[in-house]
């Protein structure tokens, strides 16, 4: 379930956006002043996927959180709620480091879709930073590093390669027909079925809280693998 932090002080506007996002699949945690924003990010930042924005608050605005964020390196798509679409508002938004923005009063089917893009666009691979990213789990493809929640991650030859698949390809059932053309040892020998299982057994044991439950690396009974 992905996780989503909404930055708003209307506790009608937050009753309706916490019952629809809910509806369609997302955990919702509310923040509804930059202070407490700040406090969840500091602590648990890494774990959000997307972050919805009011502009206009007690203590301060939106703008200026997302910029302290991009200032800090955290690149969690951000999304603006705002009241105005007045030019320099979308301009300030998008220069400041936002993804995007909409308008209050706004459809909520409409602001549902704008986020499943902004979270298909987002999905784990950044290319231009040579980076492969899935919540707290990092891959640097330029350094070959694997890290989970600031941790090294020891991953063999193999398991990096098959980890990096499947990070490229997160949400996808991947067959094991295509994983065994893709993947193969250090040696150049291809490896078989057996093996396989022995390689996502050991990833699983590395990058879950419970192996034997995985939350991430999914079997899709029947046709191979996928990575949530």
């Amino acid at each position: 379930m992905q996780k989503i932090l909404l930055l708003e002080d209307d506790i009608s506007l937050i009753d309706g956006l916490t019952y629809s996002l809910k509806k369609n699949g997302y955990e919702i945690i509310v923040a509804r002043s930059v202070k407490e924003a700040g406090a969840l990010l500091a602590g648990r930042g890494s774990e959000f996927d997307l972050l919805l924005f009011d502009v206009t608050l007690p203590d301060g605005n939106g703008f200026y959180l997302c910029e302290r964020l991009r200032a800090e390196g955290n690149e969690t798509p951000i999304i603006f709620l705002t009241a105005s679409d007045e030019e320099i508002n979308v301009v300030r938004g998008l220069d400041c480091g936002g993804d995007d923005y909409i308008t209050k009063p706004f459809k909520l089917g409409e602001l549902c879709s704008r986020i499943r893009a902004l979270l298909r666009r987002s999905a784990g691979y950044r290319a231009e930073e040579g980076i492969l990213r899935s919540g707290s789990l990092i891959v640097n493809l330029t350094e070959g590093r694997v890290m989970l929640d600031g941790e090294p991650v020891d991953c063999t030859g193999a398991e990096y390669r098959l980890l990096c698949l499947f990070l490229a390809n997160r949400g996808k059932v991947l067959p094991r027909s295509l994983i065994l053309d893709k993947l193969w040892d250090g040696a150049g020998n291809f490896v078989d079925d057996n093996t396989l299982s022995v390689y996502v057994r050991r990833l699983r044991e590395k990058l879950e809280q419970d192996p034997s439950s995985p939350e991430h690396l999914k079997t899709v009974r029947g046709l191979g693998y996928q990575w949530e």
